[in-house]
């Protein structure tokens, strides 16, 4: 007997306008992808970069505590403080500013003797007038007698700002216009008995 063949046909494929359609949506949902990949990686190059920065303040900042800022306990109590101490060479010498106060825009220009260059490694590169190929940082510090405790506290602060964004910046009359990667760092520094 011979078989009957089944009339009904079946469908097993996609139509045209499904595939265009299934590719339209694929597209747009690539493209959305590929804009937080990107924004994502921009985030991430500016927090390594804002978290490299802060730790080359904090580095600064630290370096400058230790300085000698007292009182002399073992003669008359007077006010012992290091004035010498050279902060922008590596490594350091006895022919510097010390805890003198900073000029006023110590942290919107290049003063001797308050800022030094670093590399992308966060390493002392030079200081001066020329800025070191390797350099890839500027690190300023101001460091300015308390108003109402002048002989007793420092106010201490660190800027290290990528040397991209420093040749970049807009100078502003009134104050420093933050950019990406910047790190500003304040501390106080109040005298104690050595």
């Amino acid at each position: 007997m011979a078989q009957a063949k089944s009339s009904s046909s079946t469908s097993a494929g996609f139509t045209l306008v499904e595939v265009i359609i299934s590719m339209g949506l694929l597209t747009v949902v690539s493209l959305g992808v590929a804009q937080l990949f990107a924004a994502s990686t921009r985030a991430n190059l500016a927090a390594r970069t804002r978290t490299s920065t802060t730790a080359m303040a904090e580095q600064k900042i630290e370096q400058i505590r230790s300085l000698t800022w007292g009182f002399d306990t073992a003669g008359q109590g007077l006010p012992v403080s290091d004035t010498t101490t050279n902060l922008t060479v590596y490594p350091l010498t006895p022919d510097g500013t010390g805890l003198n106060p900073s000029p006023t825009d110590a942290l919107e220009t290049n003063r001797p003797g308050f800022f030094d260059f670093l590399d992308a490694a966060g390493t002392w590169v030079g200081t001066g007038g020329n800025i070191p190929g390797t350099a890839a940082y500027v690190r300023r510090w101001a460091i300015t007698p308390l108003p109402t405790n002048p002989n007793n506290t420092l106010v201490i602060q660190v800027l290290v700002t990528p040397l991209a964004n420093e040749q970049g910046r807009v100078a502003s009359p009134f104050t420093r216009t933050r950019m990406v990667g910047d790190a500003l760092l304040t501390t106080v520094k109040t005298r104690k008995a050595a």
